[in-house]
């Protein structure tokens, strides 16, 4: 079969999307003119903006007559569940590592899947270019990585390739400087096996990816593992249980060409295929004849460790940017996002004006809230808090490996912050070029809103990589943020005069003229405790031709919060407003009396 399916996988930021890029150029995928953006993999505005990436991809490329489907998978810990569905589809892994980083932790976690699942790795230790290489030292850490993972002996007598995917090419030694990915290419179809399945039997296939297009409804990609699939034919859909979803008709089945979709007439086992005929089926569902019988093996997927709720935005500016408001609009939404991203988990708080969301990490909730709030919505979002569950010593939390690298000055502040947050340290070396590699053993809990505090104490020059590691005894209680913040009492248009008085207070996070409403949090406060202020107060009237004071006034630049800079600040009494066009922080009770009462009956319990 001139068939080869083989995903890419790596830790965040090791260059898969852009070694895809030069697989695309080299065979041939693209006109010599056509223009194509850097990384064409990363297609939505998200993946653009952030620069990474966030939903496996299916592409394909033709290289001396094999066809070679490929997998482009996220490299952050927070989408892991993509790349754990869509290993089902492959027959071979090509693992990425940084000729100088190394294995990290999201390496260990998509190797230790590709690995349970029988899958022989290609090992291509990638950017060998940099001038802070290291690549003897990386291929024997990736060799006891695999050790760790318990590989067996064909695993571990795995292919290695040293490459540049920015400079586009590859070779059998270190001192590879210049030439084309062919060794790639070659080596893909030497080592990947061809898909060992029968064209003859019936029609099955296992739904691994959702999409919609707005003329043809819902759209699932796969594998198809037995059988021939041609246009028009009757299609039924089983979920995991052998419960019948529906019956259809495939009204378009496409093929994977390149950065698009190609229709055709029909489709044999091996081949990976998008189908559209289906308005019920989702991800985990079997495809196949209307004769089958049993259901195809989902893999389970790793449960969700953080939950937020959403909630309907009932502050004074409600309804005044989206115009998706309502809960039951903010309902049909989350379900719908529910059905292609199985790594979340939506259920409805009691009175169904809130819905509690439960993923991997605040960066995978922070990109839905965005997606949603792109759409035109408006929400409450609340602190994140982690999952708990009882064991058999009791009560357990989950524990994050956080694997820290930090020039060597900050690397005592670093240990210590840690500390407070009941990490325990497990390894600490030096990584070359005055910078120390620290690793944590930490409980979630104590790292949600840590990130920002990390970076200033780096002076923004640490990098920090967290992957889930157990489910482990509950730590007690951990100390959150130190300072307290002022709180509006007043609703109106922030004065200048009036902030230019509260910055002695604290940090504001508002400018003149921004819009306030009673109970909205404008700027943190110096000390512990929370400060009611009135930033709308003008100058005294009688006071106004006192001489050359309105020119002095001169204010601290607000200290602007992105969406994941504010989730990870607030407490719980507090919330963050999403809107289209703002990000506003608030108190949950808006009314002084009511957080008063609130706060005594907090306190009593």
């Amino acid at each position: 079969m001139n068939l080869r399916n083989v995903a890419i996988i790596a830790h965040v930021d090791h260059g898969k999307t852009t070694l895809v890029d030069q697989l695309f150029r080299q065979s041939g995928t693209f006109r010599e003119n056509q223009r194509v953006e850097e990384r064409a993999m990363d297609s939505n505005d998200l993946e653009k903006e952030r620069g990474i990436t966030i939903l496996a991809k299916c592409t394909s490329v033709e290289w001396n007559g094999m066809h070679i489907n490929i997998v482009d998978t996220p490299g952050h810990a927070d989408f892991g569940a993509e790349v754990e569905r869509i290993l089902s589809m492959v027959d071979g892994v090509i693992l990425l590592v940084d000729s100088a980083e190394g294995p990290m932790p999201q390496t260990k976690f998509v190797t230790g899947k590709a690995l349970s699942l029988g899958l022989r790795p290609i090992v291509v230790v990638n950017k060998i270019d940099r001038p802070d290489a290291r690549p003897a030292e990386v291929l024997d850490e990736v060799f006891e990585l695999f050790l760790n993972l318990d590989a067996n002996d064909e695993q571990l007598d795995f292919p290695v390739l040293y490459a540049s995917g920015r400079a586009g090419y590859a070779g059998p030694t270190d001192d590879v400087r210049e030439g084309d990915l062919t060794p790639l290419f070659q080596k893909i179809v030497d080592h990947v096996p061809a898909p060992q399945l029968d064209p003859a039997g019936e029609f099955k296939m296992l739904a691994t990816l959702l999409d919609r297009d707005n003329f043809l409804g819902r759209i699932l990609t796969g594998r198809i593992e037995s059988g021939t699939l041609n246009i028009n034919d009757p299609i039924r859909a089983m979920d995991v249980n052998g419960k019948v979803v529906e019956d259809g008709r495939v009204t378009k089945l496409f093929a994977f060409q390149g950065l698009e979709r190609v229709p055709v007439e029909s489709a044999k086992a091996g081949d990976i295929v998008a189908i559209a005929g289906l308005m019920k089926a989702t991800v985990s569902n079997t495809i196949g004849t209307p004769q089958i019988a049993e259901p195809l093996h989902a893999r389970e997927i790793d449960p969700p460790t953080l939950s937020m709720t959403f909630a309907v935005n009932d502050s004074p500016f409600a309804g005044k940017d989206g115009d998706k408001v309502q809960s039951r609009v903010i309902r049909e939404r989350l379900e719908r996002e529910a059905e292609g991203n199985v790594a979340i988990r939506i259920t409805e708080t009691p009175g169904g004006e809130a819905f509690e969301v439960a993923g991997r990490g605040e960066l995978q909730l922070g990109v839905v809230i965005e997606t949603l709030r792109r759409e035109g919505f408006e929400l409450g979002i609340s602190r994140p808090r982690v999952l708990f569950r009882d064991g058999p010593s009791g009560r357990e939390e989950p524990y994050e490996t956080v694997v820290i690298d930090v020039d060597d000055e900050f690397s005592g502040t670093v240990v210590e912050k840690m500390a407070m947050r009941k990490a325990e340290l497990t390894d600490m070396r030096p990584s070359g070029g005055g910078k120390t590699r620290i690793t944590f053993s930490a409980p979630s809990r104590g790292l949600i809103g840590y990130h920002g505090e990390f970076l200033s104490d780096t002076r923004g020059t640490g990098i920090m990589n967290r992957l889930f590691e157990k489910y482990g005894p509950y730590k007690g209680p951990i100390t959150g943020r130190q300072n307290g913040v002022l709180i509006s009492m007043e609703t109106g248009a922030a004065v200048a005069y009036s902030l230019n008085m509260l910055e002695e207070r604290g940090v504001l996070f508002i400018s003149p003229g921004d819009m306030l409403y009673e109970g909205m949090i404008i700027g943190e406060n110096a000390k512990p405790q929370d400060l009611e202020v009135n930033p709308l107060k003008s100058k005294q009237l009688t006071n106004f031709r006192a001489s050359g004071k309105d020119e002095g006034i001169r204010l601290t630049p607000p200290r602007r919060m992105t969406l994941e800079q504010a989730i990870a600040y607030i407490q719980d009494d507090e919330l963050v407003e999403v809107t289209p066009k703002v990000i506003r922080i608030r108190k949950r009770f808006l009314d002084p009396h009511e957080r008063k009462r609130h706060s005594r009956k907090a306190e009593a319990a």
